[in-house]
């Protein structure tokens, strides 16, 4: 359980860090397993964060194998194709299938023994939860570390390792914001989510899908989950979504200053040491209305 804890709490900085220039920065993950609305329902925002979830309770399990923390597992098997020229296979990879295998076993349980809820919402979160492993699996790369006299690299020792998980996060925002929304409609004897515009369609594997649209979380309201944008540091300069027109939602914004301190005047010294002066500069800021 230390590893689901520990994948946990690397669920809560991934989200945080992906939506920190957004309206909704996922700052109501803090409260689970007790989520607002804007994560209790069926939204947009519920399909990343259960996608995300499952990912890192994946990644933390294929990572602990490697570590040696699960005695259960040890390093993942050695790729069947050959490394390339120069390189040869080694050192210990990430059990991304023991990370998998685990992984959906303990995402997956709840909506499939739960007997409350809406059979649309455990359709949902199934889906998107495969999604979130899929892309972890999509994460899977080759690393490789240098052997030689003098560091000449003239043999590589490979491995296939996991990203971090804020690569992996990245790769579900891109998804999240072009998540499709469904319905629980009826096709042959069982019912499916199926796209609510293109029903003629099926969801595609690769896909975020939600059931409820969310509100634009520009005022607070507990109701709907939205904490609202009021007093969120927002760039003047910008034109993406942490600009002060699309954060502050046409309010209007206040400035104020910011002392920083900060490192400067750096010295390499030989050998091997480096010096620096603090530095004290004045910076402008600004907060929405």
């Amino acid at each position: 359980m230390h590893t689901i804890v520990h994948a946990a709490r690397e669920v809560m900085k991934a989200c945080r860090r992906a939506f920190a220039d957004m309206r909704w920065n996922c700052s109501s993950i803090e409260l689970a397993p007790n989520y607002l609305l804007d994560l209790e329902r069926g939204t947009r925002e519920s399909a990343f964060v259960y996608a995300l979830s499952a990912a890192a309770i994946s990644h933390a399990i294929a990572r602990a194998c490697t570590s040696g923390d699960l005695p259960g597992c040890s390093c993942g098997p050695v790729p069947g194709e050959p490394p390339g020229p120069g390189n040869r296979w080694g050192g210990c990879a990430d059990n991304l299938s023991y990370g998998l295998l685990m992984g959906a076993k303990f995402s997956d349980a709840p909506m499939k023994v739960k007997k409350t809820g809406s059979q649309a919402n455990k359709l949902m979160r199934l889906h998107n939860s495969e999604v979130g492993r899929q892309a972890l699996r999509a994460s899977l790369e080759m690393k490789c570390k240098c052997h030689g006299v003098s560091g000449s690299c003239s043999i590589r020792t490979c491995w296939k390792g996991l990203q971090e998980l804020r690569d992996v996060a990245a790769d579900l925002k891109t998804r999240y914001l072009s998540a499709t929304k469904v319905v629980h409609r009826p096709m042959g004897t069982r019912k499916h989510l199926v796209p609510k515009d293109l029903d003629i369609r099926p969801v595609k594997d690769s896909e975020l899908v939600y059931l409820q649209s969310s509100p634009d979380f520009c005022m607070k309201n507990e109701k709907v989950g939205s904490h609202g944008t009021q007093d969120r540091q927002c760039n003047k300069t910008s034109h993406g979504s942490d600009s002060c027109d699309l954060m502050c939602c046409g309010r209007g914004y206040n400035p104020y200053t910011d002392r920083v301190v900060e490192r400067c005047h750096c010295k390499y010294h030989w050998c091997c040491y480096v010096t620096c002066r603090r530095c004290e500069r004045t910076v402008e800021r600004y907060v929405c209305k």
